[in-house]
């Protein structure tokens, strides 16, 4: 049953977006009213923020889980309850209120009694998560993105805030809010909470000490009531860090270990489409991560500044009906750390690739590059990552950025079979590497 179709047929178009939540509410209370409200007596560590949602989801999953919990989890790359997880098939992170049910329930059925749940503005917005039981929200940080669907910075900030009012409404009330410190946003979602823990690499409960980056991973010290935690984490990039301090911020306040903690983080060795290191014996480094927005390009670009030992190439496009004003962001960002740019589809829906290029291209201008000598336009993207390889030279980083995980891309009919880091395999073998 599709409450917002009959709305739609029932009231005049003008009306139809203050009309629209209703039957978002409606379809999710109908659901939830005939499968006998599947969530009760689960408890819920939900995840929200811009960037770094899955990487925390799947990491306090692993840490629950070497941990002896019960739990299961639902992400942008998959879902499933302990060892036993099912990629993502749908183009979102949180699928129907419908399929969620029923997936829960068969996840209930063979023992679940903890979920983390990776939520996002979207679901929190059209009510997909709603009767969810939040016991622990945890928000990783807060920048521009969604706005073509949100309209507004604000709105989409009160839609993250919703998860964390949930949890406070809940029944049984919040365990514990945990929020990035750093980040601008935060005094609005501590506010929102009774009970928090916050983090940070400048401030907060847990504060990450001892930095140390490389290709391959992380790691640093953090302390709590006077214990000191060692940390790896096989995820390289600052951003990780602050992923690793909300996972440690989550079994503090469970009452784990020392030891299970960092074993927890150090035991996920790698998350699909997550800064995966791509090596077929080539003589420079190649990662595909899902970074798609201008603070998760400027994070990136900023970790690898130290360690790039000859150039960086990049290659990225942009969402095709999406938010129009981060394009020129994510070609300025990339006209100032790299040294070679391809630009090249990323989902372009319904949207002509000439529309997300110019935008990109306003960007990248001012930088100084110029086309077809310092960034190249290359619509089809498998041959636009053989040129960006073909390009590479001893020592230099290939970024291949914006799809990460994802099993499809969405041209103009449809979404069509694509596996990024299968056809960056594939293209170093065509490039003579064999490894």
């Amino acid at each position: 049953m599709n409450f917002r179709k009959l709305i739609k047929i029932f009231i005049p178009k003008r009306l139809f977006t203050i009309i629209e939540p209703y039957g978002h509410f409606l379809e999710a209370f109908f659901f939830n009213l005939i499968n006998f409200f599947p969530t009760r007596k689960l408890k819920v560590i939900g995840v929200t923020g811009t960037n770094g949602k899955t990487t925390t989801t799947l990491l306090i999953h692993n840490m629950l889980l070497e941990a002896g919990y019960k739990v299961g989890v639902m992400t942008t790359i998959g879902y499933g309850y302990g060892l036993n997880i099912t990629p993502q098939i749908h183009h979102m992170t949180n699928v129907s209120t419908k399929e969620m049910l029923q997936r829960i329930k068969a996840m209930k059925k063979e023992g679940m009694e903890w979920l983390v749940l990776e939520t996002t503005s979207h679901a929190l917005a059209q009510y997909r998560v709603l009767l969810i039981p939040y016991n622990i929200a945890v928000f990783t940080n807060l920048t521009q993105e969604h706005l073509a669907y949100h309209k507004t910075f604000e709105r989409y900030r009160q839609a993250k805030l919703k998860m964390f009012n949930m949890a406070n409404n809940y029944k049984k009330g919040l365990r514990l809010g945990i929020v990035n410190a750093d980040d601008q946003n935060a005094d609005y979602f501590v506010n929102a909470t009774k009970n928090h823990l916050t983090y940070g690499l400048k401030k907060g409960d847990l504060i990450a000490k001892n930095i140390k980056l490389n290709p391959e991973s992380v790691t640093f010290q953090t302390k709590y009531n006077n214990q000191t935690y060692n940390i790896l984490c096989h995820i390289p990039g600052t951003f990780n860090v602050y992923n690793s301090l909300a996972t440690i911020a989550v079994g503090i306040n469970l009452g784990l270990s020392k030891e299970q903690i960092e074993k927890g983080i150090a035991n996920l060795k790698s998350v699909e489409g997550r800064m995966n290191l791509i090596d077929k014996g080539q003589n420079f480094t190649v990662i595909v991560d899902y970074a798609h927005s201008p603070d998760s390009f400027e994070k990136l670009f900023k970790d690898l500044k130290p360690i790039i030992k000859n150039k960086l190439i990049v290659l990225f496009g942009s969402l095709g009906g999406g938010d129009i004003n981060k394009r020129s962001l994510q070609g300025k960002l990339a006209g100032q750390y790299a040294d070679y740019i391809y630009i090249c589809e990323e989902d372009d829906r319904q949207e002509p690739f000439e529309n997300i290029m110019k935008d990109i291209i306003s960007g990248i201008k001012p930088t100084g590059k110029k086309e077809n000598i310092d960034y190249f336009l290359i619509h089809d993207r498998p041959t636009a990552i053989k040129a960006a390889l073909s390009k590479a030279k001893k020592d230099d980083i290939v970024l291949l950025l914006g799809k990460g995980h994802e099993k499809t891309i969405e041209h103009a009919d449809g979404e069509h079979p694509y596996n990024e880091i299968e056809i960056t395999k594939q293209a170093l073998v065509e490039l003579g590497y064999t490894k």
